[in-house]
């Protein structure tokens, strides 16, 4: 069994089943659901390798560069904000797991002490690393062996591993999605505890498959108080069970959940579905996310590399790589920027958390009561919605400023004449500005609200002076933001067409 099932099931508040909805709930629940949608974006992913390695290098008309730097990143804060985790759902990289597991050793768990975040949280800083030091936003080319790479990775860790271990601690991509996906108006919950009490197999977590047929019977609970006896197939066709390795009725969070829906696949008993819930339901209940180090850092430096990515494309930062350059010493420009990232993405949101912990706890006069670790777990949620206001301004500004360009380059692509003239236009700079002031402010005070539920569940009615050093964090993240996007920023994928 992959989940202590003995714990107590978790009874999610009552939601929309969104797989009741017409063709589009009958679509996501087909055995082949979700692979229409991974068929669909793993063409997509082709397609920008292709055109990477023969198009243009040019990165304003190639769609190695353009559709996943500037308009991918936007769509995806959208939807996560709209509707939840839809690109982890299709994700193309892990379209090869069914013919990886057939070759996956049985048994053959993820290492023990790397079952965590902070493989996630080191592929993130080396992502958005690499992605200023070797330019990736103007290289197709080197965007194509990055896509290449993801690959790679998640088939060869799909076929030595049982579980999902790409997806669950290293991809980037997932923890931000997954991360942010918290956020979400969606969640993966249950219909019935008492079914899922009674059933056998726990297929949503361990799967439906199996080398040859197998049949049993379950006894499972009626509205009336009954029992019903229930035949469960496993075979050859049978669905895999949740990657990442969720007990459905244990879920309280999203994450770690990639609503791939596997687990409604699964499940014999139609007990499994997709709910629509109030947006950011998890942030502000206690015990939704495990008192762990690297859960609250992640969320923590996620919010802080929303700050330096958009920083990296402002004045100030060449600025400062100069004055680092020269006061330093530092003739490389790779030493230079390894210290500012290490400075601005690791550093400074373990100063800050353990800082505003240990100042909220002093304040509150609680410093004997609680450790800096479960503190810094109390807030750590909060971090979502200013983190993800700050990149959503960050990612629809890029996508607002050239909306239409992705349609001229596809027309390249396709071998026709792109109408770069008809599609080459912005929105009013003005309105841009509104939607990234809206976004921050949104987001501050919603992280506001959240520091204030965990201030009074820690401190009660010394709440207001235990939460002021979290509520200053998150002050200054705003105002640096709306500072940095105040300045003229790099127009990167664009450049040739607006520069």
């Amino acid at each position: 069994m992959k989940a202590n099932h003995q714990r107590r099931l978790h009874q999610p508040a009552p939601g929309r089943d969104l797989l009741r909805l017409p063709l589009l709930g009958r679509l996501l629940r087909h055995r082949h659901g979700r692979l229409a949608l991974q068929a669909l974006l793993t063409l997509g992913a082709l397609a920008l390798i292709v055109d990477g390695f023969v198009g243009p290098q040019s990165a304003a008309r190639n769609l190695a560069t353009v559709a996943p730097w500037v308009h991918l990143r936007g769509l995806v804060v959208i939807v996560l904000l709209l509707a939840g985790n839809l690109f982890c759902m299709g994700c193309p990289f892990t379209l090869p797991r069914s013919l990886a597991k057939s070759l996956a050793r049985r048994g053959r768990r993820f290492p023990a002490r790397l079952r965590n975040k902070w493989l996630a949280i080191f592929s993130l800083f080396t992502l958005f690393f690499l992605y200023e030091y070797l330019d990736l936003w103007a290289s197709p080319w080197l965007t194509a062996w990055l896509i290449i790479a993801y690959f790679v990775a998640s088939f060869a860790l799909e076929a030595i591993f049982s579980e999902s271990a790409f997806c669950k601690y290293i991809c980037p991509l997932g923890s931000f999605n997954m991360v942010y996906s918290t956020l979400s108006p969606t969640r993966i919950a249950v219909k019935s505890p008492d079914i899922c009490a009674n059933c056998v197999g726990h297929e949503c977590v361990n799967g439906s498959y199996a080398p040859q047929p197998v049949i049993r019977l379950d006894d499972i609970p009626t509205a009336a108080g009954e029992s019903r006896q229930i035949e469960v197939a496993h075979g050859p066709r049978g669905t895999l069970g949740c990657g990442t390795e969720l007990f459905a009725p244990q879920i309280r969070s999203n994450l770690d959940c990639t609503q791939c829906l596997d687990c409604v696949r699964a499940c014999p008993h139609d007990n499994v579905s997709l709910f629509a819930r109030r947006p950011g339901a998890e942030l502000g209940r206690a015990g939704s996310w495990a008192q762990r180090w690297d859960i609250s850092l992640l969320a923590v430096a996620l919010g802080f590399m929303g700050l330096s990515n958009a920083f990296g494309m402002a004045p100030p930062y060449y600025a400062l790589q100069e004055w680092l350059a020269l006061n330093l010493s530092l003739s490389s420009e790779f030493v230079a920027l390894l210290l500012i990232f290490a400075g601005l993405n690791l550093l400074l949101p373990a100063v800050a958390a353990l800082s505003a912990a240990w100042l909220g706890r002093a304040a509150a006069g609680f410093q004997k009561r609680d450790s800096l670790r479960d503190t810094v777990a109390a807030f750590a949620p909060a971090f979502a919605p200013v983190g993800f206001g700050i990149w959503f301004a960050h990612y629809s500004f890029h996508l607002l400023v050239g909306p239409g360009l992705i349609l001229p380059v596809v027309q390249e692509f396709l071998g026709q004449v792109g109408d770069w003239e008809r599609w080459s236009f912005s929105l009013d700079a003005g309105l841009i500005g509104m939607i990234q002031l809206t976004a921050l402010l949104v987001g501050f005070f919603w992280s506001l609200r959240l520091a204030q539920k965990a201030a009074l569940r820690l401190y009660r009615r010394r709440a207001l002076l235990g939460m002021l050093p979290w509520a200053l964090v998150f002050l200054v993240m705003m105002l640096l933001a709306w500072q940095i996007f105040t300045l003229p920023m790099e127009m990167r994928g664009t450049l040739e067409l607006f520069g």
